[in-house]
C-alpha cells in the first residue's frame, strides 16, 4: 500500500470539498474533511471496480448513506478517474451540475444510488447485498464465479438515529449477509451539537444482537481500515467497522464541532484550514500530482479485474450456454418461460372474488414464467395473497436460491431493500403490505420514482371495505396521497378481471414504481362493454357500462366503487355512464379528445371512490359530483361500516339524480 500517496489523495479530497462547497456557499464540510482517508484507501485499494466502466456487473458498490456528505463521494470519483470532472466539482450544487447537492442515480457516474434521506442508504445496501447472494446462488458454478462482490456503505450518527436502519440491520444479521461491509462514522457530532444527549445507546453491542461482526479502528489510519476490511470478509455475518473520526478534520475552526456539519466554514474558516493543511490559501481546487499519479497508475490494474472477469464470464457461458441465456433474461428483465395470453387466470363475470386474490393467481404465473421476479411481504403473505409459484423456494442464509424473501414486519426497510435490488440489476423485485401501511414505506417510495426504479408495491385491503379492524386499518387519504409522488403508477383494478390487466401492465414498467392497490372483500366480475377494454386500459380508463352515445350522466369510479356506481346507474332513470379509471394520473394525461370521448360528452361527471375526495375536482363536474369519504371509517363488517358513514348505492344514487 502507497501510503504516502493515498496521504495525498486524502488531502485533495478535503480541498476540494472545502473551495466546492465554500464556492457553493451551500454545503456539509464535516464528513468530507473526516472521512477523507477512508475514501482513499476505499476507492485506491480495497474496491473491486474499474472507474472507466461504472457499470460493471462484477464490481463492488458504494453507498454513501450519509448522503450529505456527497463531496466526499463526488472527489473520490474525480481523483479515481470516473467521469467526474474538475469542472464539475467546481459547479457542485449548481442547476444540471453532474454534483448535486445529494447523490443522484443516474445524474453522476459511480453514484450507485440517490442518498440524503438518512437511514435510507444503509437499507438500501442491503438489498443490493441480499440481489448479490441470489444471483450467486443461481449463476455461479463449481468452475466459474460469476458474482461475487462486496458492497460497501458510509453511515454516521444520524443514519443510525434513523429507525430504517435498525430494520434494515435486523434483516441482514438475520439472513447473515457476510458481504455487507459497512463503516460508522463515529464523530458524535450531529447539526444540533454532540449526541452524548440523543445517541447514548452501545452501538456495539445493539449490532452484535443483531447479529452482526463489530469491528474498531480508526479513521486515520488506512492500513489498520484494509485490515479490518480483510477481517470482516472473513466472517460469514454483515460487518459494522465502527471508525473513530473528528468531524471537519483538519479545519481548526471547526474541527470536532457541529458547525462543521451543514455550512461552510467561511472564508477565514477555509484559510485557516488550508494553512493547517499545508496548502497554499490563494490556490482553489488543488489536487497533488501525487494523487492523480496515483490513480493513473491504477488504471491499468482497474481495467484488468474487469478484463479478468470478463474471461471468467466468457469461459462460464461457453461451459454452460443455457445458463448463459438465462441470465440474458435476468439482466434484461424479460421473461424466462414463453408466457401467453391463454396461461394468465379468467373468470366468469358475476363471479365473486377480492381482487387480492385474482391479482395472487396471477402473481404465481407470473413468478413461474419470470424466475427473476422476487419479493415478499411484511409479514402478510396470506393477507396480501402472495402466492409464488410452487418451485420458488424462501430466501435463507441455507437457501439463497428461493425467491420469496420474509422482510418481516419492517415495510420501510421492505421497500429499501427493494430498492437496492432493483439497484443491483438481474432481478424483478416486488413487496407487499396493507395499503394503510404504505406511509411507513412511503420515503423509500419517493426514492423509488426519484431513481426511476421499476419495483412494484402490492398494497391490499384497500378501503374502508375492511371493516371490523376499524378505522386504523381503513385507509382513506391513502390513494390520494400515493397519486401525489410524481413518477407513481397507482393502478386500482375494479375487479379480479382488471387485477389480471394491473399485474400485466406492471411487470412490463422499466422506468418507474407501480403501486397495484387491491380489495380484501370480494367484488363481482362485470360485463365490459368496451370490447377492447384490455388495450383501452392502458389510457387508464374504459367504458364498462355506455348507456348510449349522448349520456346524461358519467360515472367515474375505482376500484370496488365500479360495482357500486354500475348498481347505481341500473337504478337511475337517467342513462348513466360508468368509466372504470384503473389508472387515474395515466387516464388524466390522455389528449383530451381521448378523455371526452370515453367520458361521453355528458353535462354531469360524477367522480366516486372510497377515499378523500382529493384530486377528483379535476373530473367532477363540482365538488358536489364527487362520493368520497372525507373522514375516517368505523369498525364494523365491511358493507355495514360503509352504509354507516353514507357510503351507500342510495346516496350516490341521490347525486346522479340531482
Amino acid at each position: 500500500m502507497n501510503v504516502p500517496a493515498l496521504e495525498k489523495v486524502a488531502l485533495s479530497i478535503r480541498s476540494l470539498s472545502m473551495d466546492a462547497i465554500q464556492k457553493a456557499k451551500s454545503g456539509h464540510p464535516g464528513l468530507p474533511l473526516g472521512c477523507a482517508e477512508l475514501a482513499a484507501v476505499l476507492y485506491g485499494e480495497i474496491m473491486n471496480h474499474n472507474p472507466k466502466n461504472a457499470a460493471w456487473l462484477n464490481r463492488d458498490r458504494f453507498v454513501l448513506s450519509a448522503g450529505h456528505g456527497s463531496m466526499l463521494l463526488y472527489s473520490i470519483l474525480h481523483l479515481s478517474g470516473y467521469d467526474v470532472s474538475l469542472d464539475d466539482i467546481k459547479n457542485f450544487r449548481q442547476l444540471d451540475s453532474k454534483c448535486p447537492g445529494h447523490p443522484e442515480y443516474g445524474v453522476t457516474s459511480g453514484v450507485e444510488c440517490t442518498t440524503g434521506p438518512l437511514g435510507q442508504g444503509i437499507a438500501m445496501a442491503t438489498g443490493m447485498a441480499l440481489a448479490e447472494t441470489m444471483l450467486s446462488a443461481k449463476f455461479n458454478t463449481e468452475n466459474h464465479k460469476i458474482v461475487d462482490h462486496y458492497t460497501y456503505a458510509l453511515v454516521g450518527e444520524g443514519c443510525l438515529m434513523e429507525g430504517v436502519s435498525s430494520e434494515a440491520s435486523s434483516f441482514a444479521g438475520a439472513n447473515k449477509l457476510g458481504k455487507l461491509i459497512v463503516f460508522y462514522d463515529e464523530n458524535k457530532i450531529t447539526i444540533d451539537g454532540n449526541t452524548d444527549a440523543v445517541f447514548a445507546e452501545d452501538v456495539e453491542k445493539r449490532y452484535e444482537a443483531y447479529g452482526w461482526q463489530v469491528l474498531r479502528g480508526s479513521m486515520y489510519d488506512m492500513e489498520g481500515i484494509a485490515k479490518l476490511v480483510e477481517s470482516a470478509k472473513a466472517d460469514e455475518k454483515p460487518s459494522l467497522i465502527i471508525l473513530k473520526s473528528a468531524i471537519g478534520k483538519g479545519a481548526p475552526t471547526v474541527e470536532g464541532k457541529s458547525a462543521a456539519h451543514g455550512a461552510p466554514i467561511g472564508e477565514e474558516g477555509v484559510v485557516e484550514a488550508k494553512k493547517n493543511l499545508g496548502l497554499n490559501p490563494e490556490e482553489y481546487f488543488f489536487v497533488a500530482k501525487e494523487a492523480y499519479d496515483y490513480f493513473a497508475a491504477k488504471e491499468a490494474e482497474f481495467a484488468a479485474k474487469e478484463a479478468e472477469w470478463n474471461k471468467v464470464f466468457a469461459a462460464w457461458s461457453k461451459e454452460n450456454p443455457e445458463l448463459a441465456k438465462l441470465w440474458d433474461s435476468y439482466q434484461k428483465g424479460e421473461a424466462t418461460k414463453e408466457i401467453t395470453e391463454e396461461m394468465y387466470p379468467t373468470f366468469q363475470i358475476g363471479e365473486k372474488v377480492a381482487t387480492r386474490s385474482a391479482a395472487g393467481k396471477t402473481l404465481t404465473l407470473l413468478t413461474d414464467c419470470y424466475s427473476n421476479m422476487v419479493g415478499g411481504s411484511a409479514d402478510l403473505s396470506g393477507p396480501n395473497a402472495i402466492k409464488f409459484a410452487p418451485d420458488s423456494g424462501v430466501y435463507s442464509p441455507n437457501s439463497r436460491d428461493g425467491r420469496y424473501i420474509h422482510f418481516g414486519i419492517r415495510e420501510f426497510a421492505m421497500a429499501c431493500i427493494s430498492n437496492g435490488i432493483a439497484l443491483h440489476g438481474g432481478l424483478k423485485p416486488f413487496c407487499a403490505t396493507f395499503l394503510v401501511f404504505s406511509d411507513y414505506l412511503r420515503p423509500a417510495l419517493r426514492l423509488s420514482s426519484l431513481m426511476n426504479l421499476p419495483v412494484i408495491y402490492v398494497l391490499t385491503h384497500d378501503s374502508v371495505y375492511v371493516g371490523e379492524d376499524g378505522p386504523t386499518h381503513q385507509p382513506v387519504e391513502f390513494l390520494a396521497s400515493l397519486r401525489a409522488i410524481p413518477g407513481v403508477q397507482v393502478l386500482r383494478p375494479a375487479d379480479a378481471e382488471e387485477a389480471v390487466e394491473a399485474w400485466k401492465i406492471a411487470k412490463d414498467v422499466k422506468d418507474h414504481p407501480v403501486c397495484i392497490c387491491l380489495t380484501r372483500q370480494t367484488v363481482s366480475v362485470f360485463e365490459k362493454e368496451d370490447p377492447d377494454w384490455k388495450n383501452t386500459v392502458k389510457t387508464g380508463a374504459y367504458i364498462a357500462r355506455k348507456a348510449g352515445d349522448n349520456p346524461d350522466v358519467t360515472i367515474v369510479a375505482t376500484g370496488s366503487e365500479v360495482n357500486l356506481a354500475l348498481e347505481a346507474a341500473n337504478l337511475s332513470k337517467k342513462a348513466v355512464r360508468v368509466v372504470s379509471i384503473m389508472d387515474k394520473n395515466t387516464f388524466e394525461n390522455q389528449p383530451e379528445m381521448l378523455i371526452n370521448t370515453i367520458l361521453g360528452g355528458a353535462k354531469k361527471v360524477v367522480a366516486t371512490e372510497a377515499g378523500v375526495s382529493q384530486g377528483w375536482e379535476s373530473l367532477a363536474t363540482s365538488r358536489n359530483d364527487i362520493f368520497a369519504i372525507n373522514r375516517f371509517g368505523t369498525s364494523a363488517p365491511g358493507v355495514i361500516a360503509a352504509k354507516g358513514i353514507g357510503f351507500s348505492v342510495e346516496n350516490l344514487l341521490k347525486i346522479i339524480e340531482q
